[in-house]
């Protein structure tokens, strides 16, 4: 890149043109702003086969099992192929703030709620978002993620948990480091998609396990259930907000990205030239995206020139191309929920968890409770904002929450002033209103 740029520079003094070296500039701090950043699945997969060279027998027989389960017509959870796949995630923040302020490292849960608003927009295809496509070949996937309500324990959880540790940032193509991250917090991979949000160290922004030995009875692996997740580096997660502002990869798509490699995707271009992704319907690429702007780009592969699907969210191009999963993609990761042990028992668990409602629905947890332990689950739709508030016998109100743009969640209220007494909760959203009647001992 510097090199055409010194051409340039040699260029325009030769031609004398004083009045281009402003726009050369210009271009060239552009593109020193919009620094490329990369997903480390490749990168991780190469060190791994030359520890293990086995693995690309491991990979070959993985592919030939899910081509065939395809082909049988299989590719679907339970008894009907329009059935939403759910799961559950877990956020790990992994922050270097000793005073476990919410700035740095230590992102707004604002911010992990918009991640998941996104994911939820991708891999539904909705419309009136950016996940929203017209594409012949662009499909909903029928896959949504919601934030735990359950802990390993059965214990009510907001889905997020927070952990300071001193390190500035970890390696994400090295398995010590993600296992050192695991080590700090990890739920069970059987139940969860666990999510490790923090510092990794350039070029690379993300990386998913993929579910290659898992898959298959009879197939062992090194990689070990507690690695078996998805990492994202904290100044990628979610979209528009917190520390993920503005730049290529401020839309929340290296989330999506990453978990569909979780589910099975390979990027576009199969990480080699011309190289194969096993899905038919998206055009076989030279190469991925790896610039800065959403221009066509074009391949040559068994000579047939293809106009690369640099919208699909498996290439590398800047979150604001991506916009379309493909059926073929769709049907891959719905069979790999079926073959993966793990993916299955995750999609399993998740009727466990708190489900969406259709209307608003509210619960007390516990009740009768203590006035430091008040823990109200309310159940939405969709995301949206809704108040809390308390009123005494009297008809006084004692307290009032607002939150904005939540999923359903189970929220702990800041009621330590209370006195011992019966109270009335009400719930409020847009649209509707639940009160529910609470005892404080």
């Amino acid at each position: 890149m510097l090199c055409n740029h010194r051409l340039l520079i040699a260029r325009h003094y030769s031609m004398k043109k004083a009045l281009y070296i402003p726009l050369f500039f210009l271009v060239f701090i552009q593109t020193l702003a919009q620094k490329r950043h990369f997903c480390a699945n490749a990168a991780s997969d190469s060190i791994r086969l030359l520890k293990d060279p086995s693995r690309a027998l491991k990979k070959a027989r993985f592919e030939q099992t899910l081509q065939n389960f395809q082909g049988a017509g299989n590719a679907r959870i339970g008894v009907a192929d329009n059935e939403i796949i759910r799961i559950p995630v877990v956020v790990h923040v992994i922050h270097n703030q000793s005073s476990n302020a919410i700035t740095g490292t230590n992102i707004p849960d604002e911010q992990i709620f918009s991640q998941i608003k996104v994911l939820n927009e991708d891999y539904r295809r909705k419309e009136g978002t950016m996940g929203y496509n017209n594409n012949p070949i662009g499909a909903d996937t029928q896959i949504e993620f919601f934030l735990a309500s359950k802990d390993p324990d059965g214990n009510p959880t907001t889905g997020i948990t927070r952990h300071y540790n001193s390190a500035t940032s970890f390696n994400l193509i090295n398995d010590n480091d993600r296992q050192k991250l695991s080590n700090i917090v990890y739920w069970d991979s059987n139940k969860y998609l666990n999510i490790w949000v923090t510092a990794y160290r350039d070029p690379y922004i993300g990386y998913a396990e993929f579910p290659y030995a898992e898959t298959i009875d009879g197939l062992g692996d090194e990689i070990v259930e507690s690695l078996d997740g998805a990492f994202i580096d904290y100044r990628v997660f979610g979209k528009k907000t917190g520390t993920n502002i503005d730049g290529l990869y401020s839309f929340g798509r290296t989330a999506t990205h990453e978990i569909g490699h979780w589910l099975g995707l390979i990027h576009t271009w199969g990480d080699e030239y011309c190289g194969t992704d096993y899905v038919e319907d998206t055009p076989q690429a030279s190469g991925s995206n790896s610039t800065a702007f959403c221009k066509d780009m074009f391949s040559n592969c068994n000579g047939e020139r293809t106009r690369n699907l640099i919208e699909d969210y498996m290439d590398y191009s800047p979150d604001s191309c991506m916009n379309i999963f493909t059926e073929g993609q769709k049907q891959r990761m719905r069979a790999v929920v079926e073959l993966s042990q793990r993916r299955k028992r995750v999609v399993t668990y998740a009727k466990f968890q708190l489900p969406p409602s259709n209307t608003l629905a509210v619960a007390l947890i516990p009740n009768p409770t203590t006035k430091d332990n008040i823990k109200v689950q309310v159940l939405l739709p969709d995301f949206q904002d809704f108040t809390i508030s308390l009123t005494d016998i009297k008809g006084r109100n004692v307290y009032s929450e607002s939150f904005t743009d939540y999923p359903s969640t189970i929220v702990t209220l800041k009621t330590y002033d209370l006195q011992a007494g019966t109270y009335i909760v009400n719930v409020t959203s847009k649209q509707e209103r639940v009160a529910a009647r609470l005892a404080i001992f």
